[in-house]
């Protein structure tokens, strides 16, 4: 089994490191990386979707009508077109989701961003992400890419991770050392 995910983990970024190249080259980065993430969306809300990439007994011919009527009611780009024709005659569509996430972590790099996660218990707007945003930008002086994840779990507060800086001040933390300590005595 491990082999097999090493295999998978070093094709994808192979993958994507070629498709970051060539969006490069045909000045199109900015283009591709909006329509994968578009891509990604799309894995991300239709289990069906989701489900038909990655079922091996759908035949080539069909994977290429589905996808081929999504690129072109979304009007990609030819080079993102080809790309994913390529994956798919290839027999390596069902990797599209580490490759594509792999692809934007690479153009993100790039750009020297850091990639910062932020859970909330609330449901936060987009202004105060932006806040949130802008003070992490302003404290670690770099660009910044955040994904927001709203998680109720957390019953109250924030959880910041920078890299391998994490400042967690929700409740469910707070109760959590309260705990280890009342197991201590």
């Amino acid at each position: 089994m491990s082999k097999n995910t090493g295999f998978s983990i070093t094709s994808a970024e192979r993958y994507s490191l070629a498709l970051f190249e060539l969006s490069k080259e045909n000045n199109l980065l900015s283009q591709i990386e909006d329509q994968s993430l578009l891509v990604l969306n799309l894995i991300n809300q239709s289990k069906d979707f989701s489900n038909f990439i990655k079922d091996p007994t759908i035949s080539q011919g069909d994977l290429l009508k589905v996808t081929n009527k999504i690129l072109e009611n979304n009007k990609f780009e030819n080079l993102f077109k080809n790309f994913l024709s390529f994956l798919i005659r290839k027999r390596r569509f069902f990797f599209i989701e580490r490759i594509l996430k792999s692809f934007i972590e690479i153009c993100s790099r790039k750009r020297g961003e850091l990639k910062a996660e932020l859970r909330s218990a609330k449901k936060l707007s987009n202004e105060e992400i932006t806040k949130i945003t802008e003070e992490l930008i302003k404290n670690f002086s770099s660009k910044m890419k955040l994904n927001y994840k709203h998680d109720e779990s957390l019953i109250g507060g924030l959880v910041v991770k920078v890299g391998s800086i994490m400042i967690d001040s929700s409740i469910k933390n707070k109760l959590q050392q309260i705990e280890n300590k009342m197991l201590e005595v």
